[in-house]
């Protein structure tokens, strides 16, 4: 993360869920130093006390798991503050008015919303402006371009923020059939795409990536990113890694320059291939904010 901020980036991405706990302690700890020239964001909304687990955006719930994200990023403030999935059972209004009190008490900056529908990111923007949507989108998830998300977002002058803008690492180049992904650390082991059914289906993408970006002096993953760059200038992907190696790779994706042309060359091209597979797990796909 340090490397990351000596090489330019200022937003950091993390959550209570991710550990759970422990990544915000790991982002408090590292941007401690220089906490007032990056922006942080995290997200609540999961269920973690309770063992059943599940979804949990009551405004009390909220109130009382912020000051525990705040302690726990060394912070007095959080910049973005996402509901990570929208809950059925709490009015988005009732979600919106609370990260509004919030941000009058000067505890958050900005509110964001995760995997929302274009209805429900209305309605929040309604009672407290949204500043960043954050959905997956890549290459090979292109949903919010059809389901009004993205339109919606524009529309309203919100932030869109891809997560797995390198398709959970798909447009490395560095997976083949040969892949295992453990069960117990890897979420893709669960994932219908990374499947021993499905991912020699999808290796054609792949390989047409490959080639593409050869001819652009270029990464199959500074492609992919570059791609979402190009597409608006409000679109802001986040990229994971575990290396500082892949990090400064992605980190060059904004020295590739892709033209309107190259952009339609790229999707038409890949029109040609269908993915095969849900994009997530059933357990996942089923906190999906499907409302339209």
């Amino acid at each position: 993360m340090r490397t990351a901020y000596e090489n330019g980036v200022t937003f950091f991405d993390t959550a209570e869920v991710y550990g759970p706990y422990t990544n915000e302690d790991l982002v408090g700890e590292a941007l401690q130093p220089f906490r007032e020239k990056v922006k942080i964001a995290t997200k609540f909304g999961f269920e973690l006390e309770d063992p059943k687990g599940g979804l949990n955006s009551r405004p009390e719930k909220i109130k009382k798991v912020i000051e525990a994200s705040l302690k726990r990023l060394r912070t007095d403030y959080i910049d973005l503050y996402y509901q990570h999935r929208v809950d059925p059972n709490v009015p988005i209004e009732d979600v919106a008015g609370t990260i509004k009190d919030l941000i009058k008490e000067g505890k958050v900056v900005h509110f964001g919303l995760s995997e929302a529908s274009s209805k429900t990111i209305r309605r929040a923007h309604a009672v407290q402006p949204v500043s960043a949507v954050q959905s997956e989108y890549s290459l090979w998830t292109r949903n919010v371009e059809l389901n009004g998300v993205l339109q919606t977002c524009e529309e309203l002058g919100v932030g869109f923020v891809p997560w797995s803008p390198i398709g959970a690492g798909f447009f490395t180049g560095t997976i083949d059939t040969k892949t295992k992904f453990d069960e117990k650390t890897d979420f893709r082991s669960g994932f219908p795409r990374f499947s021993n059914q499905f991912l020699p289906l999808n290796m054609p993408i792949l390989e047409w990536l490959k080639r593409y970006a050869a001819k652009k002096g270029a990464t199959p993953s500074q492609l992919a990113l570059a791609w979402l760059l190009a597409k608006s200038q409000h679109i802001v992907p986040i990229p994971g890694t575990r290396s500082e190696a892949h990090l400064l790779e992605n980190l060059d994706a904004i020295n590739v320059q892709l033209t309107k042309v190259d952009v339609q060359e790229i999707e038409t091209s890949l029109s040609k291939f269908p993915v095969y597979g849900d994009r997530m797990g059933e357990a996942h796909m089923s906190s999906i904010d499907y409302t339209i």
